[in-house]
């Protein structure tokens, strides 16, 4: 992995560490994807919201089947999640969105954990 995507997903770690301690887990996962999106712009990031994924399979386009939660800067996906405990699925799901998006690098939080820590994935292609 390369440097600038070990930095950005550094600072997506602590702005999702920032917004989990002041709202605590037990909220919708789309209002962490609202606070956590404009704290990434507070500190200085460039996020797009809900990213359109296509799916191409033997000359058939799908286009926006699939929307990723957050890009950062153009170089991390980043899925969020409000769930009791994260299940394979949703680390399927991750490094599918993650391959499709031809992108190395994506975060899975999981915004419910009462330790973020504990709901957190990386992986990279």
């Amino acid at each position: 992995m390369d440097l600038v995507c070990s930095e950005v997903t550094e600072r997506v770690l602590s702005a999702a560490f920032e917004v989990h301690r002041e709202l605590g887990p037990g909220l919708l996962e789309s209002t962490y994807r609202k606070c956590l999106e404009h704290q990434l712009r507070l500190n200085g990031l460039s996020v797009r919201c809900e990213v359109p994924i296509a799916i191409r399979y033997k000359g058939l386009a799908i286009e926006a089947s699939y929307r990723a939660d957050l890009v950062v800067d153009e170089t991390v996906l980043v899925e969020l999640k409000a769930v009791e405990r994260l299940l394979s699925i949703h680390e399927v799901q991750a490094l599918t969105y993650l391959k499709l998006s031809g992108l190395r690098v994506a975060l899975l939080l999981n915004f419910n954990a009462v330790s973020l820590r504990n709901g957190l994935k990386r992986f990279v292609c």
